[in-house]
């Protein structure tokens, strides 16, 4: 049973529904929860699967208790309907916590794609820290990324020999999503890609950010166009309303701002690829722009994928306009400094995480 409930889940699960279902050795189930509902929908098509149910649990103004409570209502109950051998879920959100606690509590095996990430304050980022700290323990099989993260479950305990070093799932879904063919459809996205001048890529949507640091985010990005008369600003905004007003009050009347509706992901992989620069606070985000050479400046205060800035493809800046602005222009300024960031190697895997996952579990679960 392969569970995603968000645009990230399935992103980073689908490589590896695809990489079993291609293997006779497995029946897979994927169950959709729908905590993200457009959003997922999107990545499900474009990766052309079909749940076998969906909880459509996606209600308006969602608590993270009702996330919590209905997601584990609905796997308990397609867990009697549906007996697993191993349930497996990704990442941080909380469809993968509450996935995890189903599991335990019908004593299945849980495997848990991209564990090990961490920062170690569990309200940045909220509430992915915690999710993914509590779904450890609860986990049988752990499917870390790079050795960073190998490093943090050794140090809670959890035994080395229930931990595999496989790359990140989502350079499988990129390359894969980069590779095939596309026509933008989406008039900001083809003003970007047709854009003589350099484009800079924001996203921001952390409940962290919300408030006063989403609008010295956006402040930065105002100061860049002014400063950058060839700038072009594209602006996937996220459905949130908060997130909308504070950065369409700041940046909605500028010219070169594109504040879109969200972009689907391949739309998405190749605005990235367009970019010559990209300013984030999504984790996926700063896994995907190394491969394709794009320095990443990150508006956090902390990162649980500290490999990127250890390589030297990412830097953390945080939320303070001058300091954003001072190391975005020092990029779009200095060659140099530039291109040493984008020549970058990626940490976080070759595209070949899902065949690693695959053979460990014909491995590990063979009668």
């Amino acid at each position: 049973m392969a569970i995603c409930g968000t645009r990230p889940d399935a992103i980073k699960m689908a490589p590896v529904v695809r990489v079993l279902q291609r293997h006779p050795a497995f029946e897979v189930r994927l169950i959709a929860t729908g905590q993200h509902r457009e959003m997922l929908d999107q990545v499900l098509r474009l990766f052309r699967l079909t749940p076998d149910a969906d909880l459509n649990i996606m209600t308006p103004q969602q608590t993270l208790t009702e996330i919590t409570t209905r997601t584990l209502e609905g796997l308990d109950r397609l867990l009697r309907e549906l007996p697993a051998d191993v349930v497996l879920a990704q990442g941080d959100t909380t469809t993968t916590f509450a996935a995890a606690l189903a599991a335990f509590y019908h004593r299945v095996p849980f495997g848990h794609v991209e564990a090990g990430l961490r920062t170690y304050d569990k309200y940045q980022p909220f509430p992915e820290e915690m999710n993914r700290r509590l779904t450890a323990p609860l986990a049988e099989f752990h499917f870390a990324p790079t050795e960073t993260a190998r490093q943090h479950l050794l140090q809670e305990h959890i035994p080395d020999g229930r931990i595999w070093i496989t790359g990140n799932t989502g350079i499988d879904a990129v390359q894969w999503v980069a590779q095939q063919p596309y026509e933008p459809t989406e008039p900001a996205l083809q003003r970007a890609l047709t854009h003589a001048g350099r484009v800079l890529l924001l996203t921001t949507h952390r409940r962290e950010n919300w408030g006063e640091p989403m609008r010295s985010i956006a402040r930065a990005a105002h100061e860049l166009l002014q400063r950058f008369d060839d700038l072009l600003l594209l602006l996937p905004m996220h459905r949130n309303p908060r997130v909308r007003e504070t950065l369409t009050a700041v940046l909605g009347n500028h010219p070169r701002a594109l504040l879109t509706e969200p972009l689907d992901y391949a739309p998405f992989v190749h605005a990235m690829r367009r970019a010559d620069l990209i300013l984030t606070d999504s984790g996926g985000v700063q896994e995907e722009a190394p491969a394709f050479g794009k320095p990443i400046l990150v508006l956090r205060e902390t990162t649980e994928r500290p490999e990127g800035v250890v390589a030297g493809a990412a830097k953390l800046v945080g939320t303070d306009a001058e300091q954003i602005v001072a190391e975005s222009v020092r990029l779009l300024t200095d060659a140099d400094a530039y291109a040493q960031m984008a020549r970058a190697v990626n940490p976080y895997g070759d595209g070949r995480a899902s065949e690693r996952i695959r053979d460990i579990l014909l491995q590990e679960l063979r009668p």
